[in-house]
């Protein structure tokens, strides 16, 4: 065969392969024509288009349908060969690649919807309920496609009731984490965001899915829990509490020794966190400070505080802590912690005379303080003294109150109180302060009077009380006192009645002089003190 006759050879087979080329082009177009791959390609790279706004988190829920769209695209061609070669599987592998790019296209739509669309419009899906709707949706249209293929189906729907006895017996336990997941997302009791205490764990939500709830600790632990265990346990939600902000309540606990009074620790506490504010602490609810308990040796204090951030607890706290220690070394009260102390000291019968000396001069001079007991002597004031009872009070305490029947008399020897009385409807009104060397209950202890006002505590207080048996016994050592006494409590009632009705200066004196007899005869008649008249010779 010469040159030229090859050369026509390889030209017919060239043009030979040509047309069959071209005729699996055609075919291949046919079958990607057919199956509206154009279509569904430009469908996708819209959806792809859209999707590149989503954050990184959500375009991560897309790569299952890329995936799926993918294996779409390499099917067709498997499909168009078997359609030319007139094989019998090529409508299954053409359904299939159908499933393919259905569940691609229902999966990106999904996602948009439920990522980008209804955010916008202010609408949250849970996301086991997105989960299911998309589910739904394919296996609707994997039936639809199947039925349009010529598939029977009833046989599968036939046998549907014993292959869902099956599963649910092989997957119980997934099945009650599946149900679990779903009440957990509809009934809106648990939400990713929320921080929650589930037994030991204690962290914040930031996922729910089928068959697990994912909690973050503070540790940079992620704890995988099973729905069914959240829906059957007992959950806390941190700082969630209905119409209110979310922020939890932190306590933060310190001792103090037990020299050192309370009221002082309480208000130099709350002093500093109320003052400057603390990063992460609420300022409504305030921060404050409560005695908790009383140990041999200190008092046990607790701090607490509104946290806004739940998850700076520890360095919040570290804060307050810090707090506290400063605000205390400025009023000088050192921080305590647990112990046992045995003090000894040398004790004598001279120390002990010299400590009752002391104890005796402060009693006796808070008694010469009281314009009351003027008229005594000071060896009277001094066996008085020795009858005085230390009485202290914290502040908001009651130290008498209105109508109460109790025979003894008050002398503030430090601190503040205030006097109160109860008007119409019940409402107490103030109507005085008392402050050191300030008396009260002086009628009570001379007449038995029930309580004119209410008195009450506005700082820490410390009184002497006398009682009616101490007083008992110099009235009859000297009943004389009683006309005295009289005189002074006379002059008080009577200079306050004058201010009150603007009485002249003979209004003055009578009224003085009935109310000095009338309180004479009630002093004597609460002592039982005989009237010096009645013992003279020939009354």
């Amino acid at each position: 065969m010469d040159s030229s006759e090859s050369f026509g050879f390889r030209q017919g087979r060239r043009a030979l392969f040509c047309v069959l080329r071209m005729g699996s082009l055609v075919t291949i177009w046919a079958e990607l024509w057919d199956d509206r791959v154009p279509h569904l390609f430009a469908l996708v790279v819209v959806l792809l288009g859209v999707g590149a706004i989503l954050a990184p988190e959500q375009r991560r829920r897309l790569r299952g349908s890329v995936v799926l769209f993918g294996l779409f695209l390499a099917l067709v061609p498997i499909a168009a060969t078997l359609r030319a070669a007139e094989s019998a599987a090529q409508r299954e592998v053409r359904l299939v690649a159908l499933i393919f790019a259905t569940l691609s296209v229902i999966g990106m739509a999904g996602t948009l919807l439920f990522s980008a669309v209804l955010p916008r419009l202010r609408v949250s899906v849970p996301r086991i309920l997105q989960d299911v709707l998309v589910a739904a949706a394919s296996l609707i249209a994997i039936f639809a496609l199947a039925s349009r293929a010529g598939l029977n189906l009833s046989g599968l729907i036939a046998t549907s009731a014993v292959l869902t006895a099956v599963i649910g017996l092989a997957f119980q336990d997934t099945l009650g984490n599946v149900v679990g997941g779903l009440a957990l997302q509809l009934d809106n009791s648990i939400k990713v965001g929320d921080w929650v205490k589930v037994g030991d764990v204690n962290g914040k939500v930031i996922e729910i899915r089928w068959r697990y709830t994912a909690i973050e600790t503070r540790n940079w632990e992620t704890v995988i829990i099973p729905n069914s265990q959240i829906v059957k346990g007992q959950v806390s939600v941190l700082g969630r509490r209905i119409g209110q902000p979310v922020q939890w309540r932190r306590w933060v606990y310190f001792n103090v020794d037990l020299r050192y009074e309370p009221s002082v620790v309480l208000d130099a506490v709350q002093t500093a966190l109320r003052g400057e504010a603390i990063e992460n602490v609420a300022a409504n609810p305030a921060p404050n400070c409560i005695l908790v308990d009383l140990y041999e040796s200190y008092g046990r204090y607790a701090v607490r505080y509104w946290l806004k951030d739940l998850a700076v607890d520890d360095p919040t706290d570290s804060v307050v802590r810090t707090r506290v220690y400063f605000a205390l070394r400025r009023v000088g009260i050192p921080l305590s912690t647990p112990s046992q102390s045995i003090l000894l000291t040398t004790d004598s019968s001279e120390r002990r005379a010299e400590k009752t000396r002391e104890d005796l001069t402060r009693r006796v001079q808070a008694l010469g303080r009281v314009e009351l007991f003027a008229a005594l002597s000071d060896e009277e004031r001094a066996a008085l003294a020795e009858g005085l009872r230390v009485a202290p009070f914290t502040r908001g305490e009651a130290i008498t109150r209105q109508g109460a029947e109790a025979h003894w008399l008050y002398v503030i020897s430090q601190g503040e109180a205030a006097v109160r009385v109860r008007v119409e409807g019940g409402v107490e009104r103030e109507v005085a302060r008392l402050s050191a060397g300030n008396f009260f209950g002086e009628m009570s202890l001379l007449t038995g009077e029930r309580r004119a006002a209410t008195v009450v505590a506005i700082t820490d207080v410390v009184c002497y009380r006398l009682d009616k048996s101490e007083f008992q016994r110099l009235l009859e050592r000297r009943p004389e006192l009683a006309e005295l006494l009289a005189d002074v409590l006379a002059k008080r009632r009577v200079e306050l009645l004058a201010v009150k009705e603007d009485l002249d200066a003979e209004s003055k004196r009578e009224q003085l002089r009935v109310t000095r007899t009338d309180l004479v005869g009630k002093i004597r008649t609460f002592f039982a003190l005989e009237d010096e008249r009645s013992s003279m010779p020939g009354a």
